[in-house]
Parts: structure tokens; sequence; C-alpha cells
């Protein structure tokens, strides 16, 4: 059974799921998004602070960009009756610009005290330069000075070398692994990542990090036990619906629906629960959605529009 045949036919699969996104850049995506990610049982999600695709050139933007995710975008997930949380932190491609970098570091305890905001991230390597190491340490302290979870941002190039300097500072710095879950995992890094008591996520994200099909295999090797999965759905081509597809391929070959609901929602909500930000009862059975509401004077609604509820419907009201 092939990935294309569950675009087809995944709904049928998960019907009555509810599932966990613990990393998505909703900031990047469309209303059409949330509104799919609800209708497939997505009921709550996390968005990391990561980067735009371009380099930010001062602080404002730092700022602006952080209460965003923390105003705004939590206000527009809940429109589609989606709990959202984020993390935030200092990404490791920014991290490169010192004097921005030494700025952006005074104003995270700030929104790191913010409510919804359950843990530091992304952060750690991209390029693994001396500057992506001093400010990954510095969020480390950080994150063990507020009691909070640390989203760690694996290397896209030289993984396996990347992923056991992440943990291995990690370790130094005195942190629980349990605290820590290690982001982008594939094959070569899994098996060590458990192994030192690390929650280990996984991106399924077309083409540059795992396919659900490998997915499916790797969950079959290890089971479900300190595993989970995301979409990490930006800018990029990449897919919100990631871990519902997922889901419903991992049914489709055979794999406990127990084991599916550890990896597809309670792993990633019983590790960014330790933040204290965390209720499972703000959303487990729903959310109540008011389109009356605004933020700062602000709807997602346009001259009195409903959201598309029927995707499939050739009138649009």
């Amino acid at each position: 059974m092939t990935a294309s045949t569950v675009e087809e036919t995944f709904e049928q699969y998960i019907k009555g799921m509810k599932f966990f996104d613990p990393h998505v850049h909703m900031t990047a995506r469309t209303t059409d998004d949330y509104q799919a990610l609800a209708d497939a049982g997505v009921v709550a999600i996390i968005e990391p602070a990561f980067w735009l695709g371009q380099p930010r050139t001062g602080l404002s933007s730092f700022k602006d960009y952080f209460a965003t995710l923390v105003g705004w975008e939590r206000f527009r997930s809940s429109q589609f009756g989606i709990k959202h949380y984020c993390t935030i932190g200092l990404n490791s491609r920014e991290a490169n610009n010192e004097a921005l970098a030494e700025e952006v570091m005074e104003i995270l305890p700030l929104f790191l005290q913010k409510e919804g905001v359950v843990g530091v991230g992304e952060i750690g390597f991209d390029d693994q330069t001396a500057l992506e190491e001093k400010y990954y340490r510095a969020q480390l302290e950080l994150a063990k000075e507020m009691g909070l979870p640390v989203q760690v941002h694996t290397p896209h190039r030289d993984k396996k070398k990347g992923t056991e300097r992440s943990m291995a500072i990690a370790l130094e710095h005195g942190l629980d692994p349990k605290m820590v879950i290690i982001d982008h995992n594939n094959e070569e890094t899994v098996k060590s990542v458990l192994d030192q008591g690390f929650y280990a996520a996984f991106t399924i994200y077309p083409f540059t990090k795992m396919g659900n099909e490998r997915m499916v295999e790797i969950v079959k090797q290890y089971g479900p036990s300190m595993i989970m999965i995301n979409s990490a759905a930006d800018w990029g081509i990449s897919d919100p619906l990631a871990i519902p597809k997922t889901a419903a391929l991992m049914k489709m070959k055979g794999i406990a629906d127990e084991d599916i609901r550890l990896v597809s929602y309670q792993n990633a909500l019983d590790a960014f629960a330790q933040s204290g930000q965390i209720k499972e009862s703000d959303f487990i059975h729903g959310m109540e959605i008011d389109q009356s509401l605004k933020f700062n004077g602000n709807t997602v609604l346009r001259g009195g529009q409903a959201p598309r509820v029927n995707k499939n419907s050739l009138i649009i009201r």
C-alpha cells in the first residue's frame, strides 16, 4: 500500500481519531489549512518559532513575530476549533548574526513567560558553527532556569553528527533527556536518541525529511514509546495533513490503534505538558467556536463571509 493510495482514502481510516501536531508553522499556512486540519481530527498544535525564509534585519522583526505566535495566530487557530500553543527561541540560522542574536536573547525571557508558550524552540544546529553552539547552550540554560521543555532542530546536513552533538551538549548542561525533544530524526539517528532517553520526533515532510512509509517501518521496529510525529508544514512544499495521513497508513499496515494514538497524540502531549501550560480538557472534547469574536479589531472573516467548510462544493458562499 503506497502513500499515494492513502491520499485518496485516508479519511475513512482515521474516523474518530484525535491528533496533536507538535511542530507546524501555521503563520505560513492558510485558513483552508486550518479547516482541513480540523476536519481531519487535529485538535491541538504547537508552532515553533523558526526562520522565515530570509534573514531578519532587526530586533523589531523578532518582536513582532513572537507577538504573532502568542497573539493573532492563537486566535486564528481558535476560529477553527484548534488549540494553539507555541515554542519560542532563537533559530539556529539566525544565531549566526551575533549582534542581532544578543538582542534576541534579551527579549526571550519575556516571551517565554507568555500564556501558551510550552517550550524553548526550535533551537540547535544548522551549519554547526561556533555561534550556533553558543546560543544553543545559552537557550538550554534558559530552558533549565524556566523549567521548560526544549525543542531541538537537528541539521539537514551531517545529521548524525549534529544530533549526537545536540544531545551531548544538553546532557552536559544537566537537562533531563525527557525534557528534550530531538526533532527531524531519521533511521540513522533514532536508536541513539531513544537509547539516551530523549524524545524522538519525526517530521513527515516530502522529499527532504521523512516519508510516511518509512515512518511505519520505524514504529514497527522501535515501538511507540517516546516517539512522536509532526508535519513541520511551512512555506515550503509540505503537507499540514501529514499526521492524519501517516496515522491512516499505519492503520492500513496493521499497527495497533493504541500505538498510533501514542505517536500521533499522547507522546507529544506528555512531552510538552511538562511546561505546565497544557490542559487536555481545553481541547479534547472540542473547542467552542465563536467567529463573531475579534482580535485587536480583526477577524478571519471578510465582508460578512463565512469560511468554506465543504471543500468539495462547487459553490463558494
